[in-house]
């Protein structure tokens, strides 16, 4: 069969949002700002005699002899667990994030023509928009410290603190995370505006970056249990630990991954978005809208609202029908991943 002439087999974007892994201190609120009042956190290794929660098996829940045996047993676990010193009210998350320039060149590509209406698509985008939207939306998940997770809920104060570390550019933010909602991007605050547009020109150029170091200060309590990363076990071996928490060099941590994760939650363009009933709020920028914790995927190829029905019409030259599309597709590309489709 002929090989299509504008159809990329081989073809992959680098991410354009680098975050770093994020490391844990405590601290005293009104000490937050003295680095040798901060303690990096540790894991600590708990066992404890659980009880049986779970739903049983039909065969169990038939058998009252198995049945009573089963929920009276207890149930004995050794977990990680995390949590500020006695005299600490405030959990410090510490990272780096680093933004990339050079989203009109694909990392790997292997047909000429693609690449050509593709850069043109790119370039048109650039002029037309300059990463306006996607700068604005990033810098409010800072702003509103979405990416502290779990850690973000019944906190009494939570600070950011943005500084732009490139030589010869050096710019800082302060932000009070409460008051900057995680439902929607309807925020007009000039400091934003500030660090958006700094995304924003990273996003569009060529080959610059800007490089962030973020210091999230959370006042959740004193001695409060705090939220690293969970590890992802595979093989939960009999007797072995059955919670495993993060942590690098021995300092209680969340992947990059998480927080990348989080940096991008800003697709509030899928069509369940304004639905009361069935909306996830602003989700994850991800080829198909997939949500994992929900279970779902809120732009399926059968609805053509999937990053690929997009992308193959865009990058060829095709406009889309709403710009809102156009930021989603752009996105994707800054969220980086291998596209190639096949040429059979």
């Amino acid at each position: 069969m002929a090989k299509n002439q504008d159809t990329a087999s081989v073809l992959a974007f680098e991410k354009k949002l680098v975050p770093s892994d994020g490391y844990m201190y405590g601290t005293q609120w009104e000490e937050r700002n003295k680095n040798s009042n901060q303690i990096s956190l540790k894991l600590i290794e708990k066992s404890v005699r659980g009880t049986i929660s779970n739903r049983l098996k039909a065969a169990i829940k038939s058998d009252p002899v198995k049945l009573n045996a089963e929920v009276e047993k207890a149930n004995l676990q050794t977990v990680d667990s995390c949590a500020l010193a006695p005299e600490q009210d405030t959990l410090k998350l510490h990272f780096t994030l680093k933004v990339l320039g050079g989203v009109q060149t694909p990392s790997a590509c292997n047909n000429a023509l693609f690449k050509e209406s593709y850069s043109k698509a790119v370039s048109a985008y650039v002029e037309k928009e300059a990463f306006k939207e996607l700068g604005k939306r990033y810098a409010l998940n800072l702003a509103n410290a979405r990416f502290l997770w779990r850690n973000r809920v019944g906190a009494e104060n939570i600070e950011v603190q943005v500084n732009a570390l490139n030589k010869n550019s050096k710019q800082s933010w302060v932000f009070d995370a409460t008051q900057f909602s995680t439902r929607h991007f309807n925020h007009d605050d000039k400091q934003v505006a500030e660090l958006g547009e700094r995304i924003a020109a990273a996003l569009s150029s060529a080959d610059d970056f800007l490089m962030l170091e973020i210091n999230c200060f959370v006042q959740v309590g004193k001695a409060q249990e705090v939220y690293p990363s969970e590890e992802l076990v595979l093989d939960k071996g009999k007797g072995k630990k059955s919670k495993i928490l993060y942590s690098v060099h021995d300092i209680a941590a969340m992947h990059s991954q998480k927080l990348g994760n989080a940096l991008r939650s800003i697709d509030t363009w899928y069509p369940e978005f304004d639905d009361a009933e069935k909306t996830a709020g602003p989700i994850a920028i991800e080829p198909y809208g997939a949500v994992t914790n929900l279970g779902k995927a809120y732009r399926t190829p059968k609805d053509k609202q999937d990053f690929y029905t997009f992308f193959d019409k865009w990058a060829r030259g095709t406009e889309l029908e709403r710009v809102e599309d156009e930021h989603y597709v752009m996105a994707i590309l800054v969220r980086g991943g291998v596209f190639g489709e096949s040429d059979k």
